[in-house]
């Protein structure tokens, strides 16, 4: 099964994330918040209440931020 990444465009810490899981082979589909903002509420879930990005979803664990974000 394909991790998940939310994404918002301008943050530099969600395209280093995109870019490491995208050179690991591994399947990922990308969500751009910024493009699809009707999938805010669902990262808002997923995060506790937390307007950040990146945010992970792999192998059933949600990581916030792995390696810091950007609030939107």
């Amino acid at each position: 099964m394909a991790a998940v990444l939310y994404v918002v465009q301008g943050s530099e810490a969600c395209a280093a994330l995109q870019r490491r899981l995208e050179d690991s082979d591994e399947p990922v589909v990308v969500l751009d918040l910024t493009a699809r903002p009707e999938l805010v509420p669902e990262l808002v879930k997923l995060t506790g209440g937390r307007r950040i990005a990146p945010v992970l979803v792999q192998g059933g664990r949600i990581v916030i931020a792995p390696d810091g974000g950007d609030t939107f």
